[in-house]
C-alpha cells in the first residue's frame, strides 16, 4: 500500500515568517524577564508559554474533548512549574509525578467523554502535550545553574538563532526536500545547527564557557535538537493545515496558533539538552 502525500494550503511564507516571528518573541521573553523580575519573570515567561502552547496544540491537533485538554494541560503546566520552584533543592525528578498523573489525567479525560471519536489520535496528542510542557519546565531550572541568567541566554539564544534561520533559509531554499509537501530542507537545517554554535562561540565570556570548542560544541548540540524538533513540528503543521473534503482548510484549523506550535515545541525539547549541558560544562 502506497501512501498518499498530504498536500497542505499553507504558502511557504505562512509556514516560515510568522514562525520565526514568535521564536523570536518567545525566546526574548525568556530572557527578558528574568533580567527585569529574576526568578520570578522566568516563572512568569515559562508560564505564558506553557500555556499558550496546550491552546495551540489543542487547536491545531483538533484534539477531541475541547475544555478536558485545556484543562488537563494547564494543569500539569502548574504542577510542573510547582515542583520546580516550591522545593529548596529543586531537581528535574521531581517531574516524574506530574508525568504519572498527567498520563493518568490524560487517560481518565479521553475515556470518559462522549463520543469517543478519534481515541488513540487524542490520547496520543495528550501524552505528548503532558511530555513537552514538562521539558519546558526545566527552563526554570536552567538560570539556577552555575554561569546563571548568562549562561541561560546562551542557550536561549542559540535556540533563537536556530529557529529563525532555519525557517528563513527554509523559505528562500528548501533543498533537499526532507520529506515530500514538508517546506523544509537539508541546507536550513545545516545552517539552523551552524548558527546556533556561532552564537554561542561569538558571546562565549556572557556564559563563562571555558574554551571555543566548548563553546561551540554547546551551541552546535543545543541547534541540532532545535531543528530537528522545528522540523517535526513543520510536520504537524502540515498535517494541520491539509485540504479538507471539499479541497479547504479544515474549520477548526486557527492559524495563529500554528506559528506558537513551530516555535513552543523547539524550545521545549531544547531546555533539558541545554540544562544536561550546563552540568557537564
Amino acid at each position: 500500500m502506497t501512501s498518499v502525500p498530504v498536500q497542505s494550503l499553507l504558502p511557504a511564507r505562512g509556514h516560515h515568517l510568522p514562525a520565526a516571528v514568535v521564536s523570536l518573541l518567545a525566546v526574548g521573553l525568556l530572557i527578558g524577564l528574568p533580567e527585569v523580575l529574576g526568578d520570578l519573570g522566568r516563572l512568569a515567561a515559562v508560564l505564558v508559554l506553557q500555556l499558550g502552547l496546550v491552546l495551540s496544540w489543542v487547536l491545531v491537533t483538533g484534539a477531541q474533548g475541547f475544555a478536558g485538554s485545556l484543562a488537563v494541560g494547564a494543569a500539569a503546566a502548574v504542577a510542573a512549574d510547582l515542583m520546580l520552584v516550591l522545593p529548596e533543592r529543586p531537581e528535574l525528578g521531581g517531574l516524574l509525578a506530574v508525568f504519572g498523573l498527567g498520563f493518568l489525567a490524560v487517560v481518565l479525560q479521553q475515556m470518559l467523554r462522549r463520543p469517543r471519536s478519534e481515541l488513540v489520535a487524542s490520547l496520543s496528542g495528550g501524552v505528548l502535550l503532558i511530555g513537552v510542557i514538562g521539558a519546558l519546565g526545566a527552563l526554570l531550572l536552567l538560570g539556577r545553574t552555575p554561569g546563571g541568567d548568562g549562561r541561560a541566554a546562551l542557550a536561549l539564544g542559540a535556540v533563537g538563532a536556530a529557529l529563525v534561520v532555519g525557517h528563513v533559509v527554509d523559505l528562500v531554499l528548501p533543498r533537499p526536500q526532507l520529506a515530500f509537501d514538508v517546506p523544509r530542507g537539508a541546507v536550513g537545517l545545516v545552517l539552523a545547527v551552524l548558527a546556533a554554535a556561532a552564537v554561542t562561540w561569538v558571546l562565549r565570556d556572557v556564559g563563562d564557557l571555558a574554551g571555543d570548542v566548548a563553546a561551540a560544541g554547546f551551541g552546535a548540540a543545543i541547534g541540532g535538537v532545535t531543528a530537528l524538533t522545528a522540523v517535526a513540528a513543520s510536520y504537524v503543521v502540515v498535517e494541520a493545515t491539509a485540504a479538507d473534503d471539499d479541497g479547504d482548510l479544515g474549520p477548526h484549523v486557527s492559524l495563529w496558533a500554528l506559528p506558537v506550535v513551530q516555535a513552543v515545541v523547539p524550545i521545549a525539547a531544547a531546555a533539558p539538552v541545554a540544562l544536561a549541558l550546563q552540568s557537564v560544562l
